[in-house]
């Protein structure tokens, strides 16, 4: 991971859902559209209190892309990235945490704001921007994840 030249404190934390199911018997990916660009992401979030962090990705899936289900808590990977906040270009790291989606969910906190799409792991891995995300995405194997 690249950190840009950061310094340890600066460094700041995210948890990631990869919201997952089995069509056909082949896995499937949901997608969503960023609330900025509209470019497409998997759903994240900063920590919150009283929360693991596998809770707090399935509450971010929950938020941001409409579905529940089972979080596996162990995280399938980290990627980095940059985030603008408040002039500022803060180097963040993600923990993704593979969802097992039971419900998606007709109506959900930012439903106006986003869209979602389910596609494979090799689609998913072509439209996501971060090359470590993408590798995690396209090599996902939710057996490596069972309960």
């Amino acid at each position: 991971m690249r950190l840009a030249g950061a310094v340890k404190r600066e460094v700041r934390s995210q948890f990631g859902a990869i919201p997952w199911r089995l069509n056909d018997g082949k896995v499937e990916i949901l997608l969503i559209t960023s609330r900025g660009t509209g470019r497409w992401i998997l759903p994240k979030g900063w920590p919150m209190h009283g929360a693991t962090p596998a809770e707090a990705a399935a509450t971010e899936a929950w938020e941001e892309a409409g579905v529940t289900g089972t979080p596996s808590h162990v995280a399938a990977g980290f990627y980095a990235y940059q985030k603008l906040l408040e002039g500022d270009n803060l180097p963040i790291v993600v923990a993704m945490f593979p969802l097992k989606v039971k419900k998606v969910h007709k109506e959900w906190p930012e439903k106006a704001e986003r869209k979602r799409r389910w596609v494979s792991r090799k689609r998913a891995a072509s439209l996501l921007q971060e090359p470590e995300l993408r590798q995690m995405v396209r090599h996902f194997d939710p057996r490596a994840h069972a309960h």
